[in-house]
């Protein structure tokens, strides 16, 4: 194990997102908190960082310029040790949340959240049977959202393909995907 792995006790953290103000906003609250914290804003970026800087804790979002954050969930699973990963994104979805999961995620968390509310769903060490359960049924909109989501991780994000599957029009799939999911 390097020096840099023993350096700053379970304190390093990297964070990936591509909004420069929510990231830079975000990396000054975590270092106040006491976190060695590194930035990267793309896939390319986070994965150099990684070569030289072994996050105990990554705040990784879905949506990257050069790829999905899935991607970069993988990367990380594979790291000895493996640090404590938390998805935070502003496209939410119940497929992209599994497939977090099941990559090595111990959270996922949709935007906006708080500094406090991040580090609370980083650290949660055991799930919460007490969560409520939603009254209302999603809406149309969400569901075809969801679907869309589902349809397009089947296809590993592979837009033609999945407009094909979806029987739609390449662009109209872009221009559904450009917008953020509605809430319910």
């Amino acid at each position: 194990m390097n020096a840099e792995r023993m350096k700053a006790g379970g304190h390093r953290l990297l964070l990936v997102d591509d909004d420069d103000v929510f990231r830079d906003v975000l990396g000054a609250a975590l270092r106040r908190r006491g976190f060695d914290v590194r930035v990267a804003a793309d896939l390319a970026t986070a994965r150099d960082a990684l070569e030289s800087f072994h996050p105990q804790r990554a705040i990784v979002d879905l949506k990257l310029p050069d790829g999905s954050g899935l991607e970069l969930v993988a990367w990380l699973a594979a790291l000895d040790p493996v640090p404590r990963v938390l998805v935070l994104t502003g496209y939410a979805s119940i497929a992209t949340a599994v497939e977090a999961v099941k990559l090595g995620a111990v959270n996922y968390l949709p935007k906006p959240a708080t500094p406090e509310e991040i580090l609370s769903a980083l650290e949660q060490r055991e799930a919460d049977p007490a969560l409520p359960v939603n009254a209302e049924p999603p809406s149309v909109d969400r569901l075809e959202w969801e679907h869309i989501q589902r349809v397009l991780a089947d296809h590993d994000g592979n837009i033609s393909a999945t407009a094909r599957a979806l029987n739609m029009h390449r662009r109209t799939l872009q221009r559904k995907l450009a917008k953020r999911p509605v809430r319910r």
